[in-house]
């Protein structure tokens, strides 16, 4: 069985996705652009929905 690339293990791309959650959060919570705000949702899906599929991906 092959390995993954590093850049596409489980690890690495749990912790991108984590981080663009938080990014979402600060985004929402900030109050000082409204541009920042009007993404912060579709910010934290992304987050959400890649680490639901990278947690299917292999050690």
């Amino acid at each position: 069985m092959k390995t993954w690339p590093k850049l596409f293990r489980r690890r690495p791309m749990e912790w991108t996705a984590i981080a663009l959650i938080g990014l979402g959060f600060f985004m929402l919570f900030q109050p000082f652009m409204l541009e920042l705000y009007s993404y912060s949702f579709i910010t934290m899906l992304i987050g959400t929905v890649m680490f639901i599929v990278v947690s299917k991906f292999p050690e």
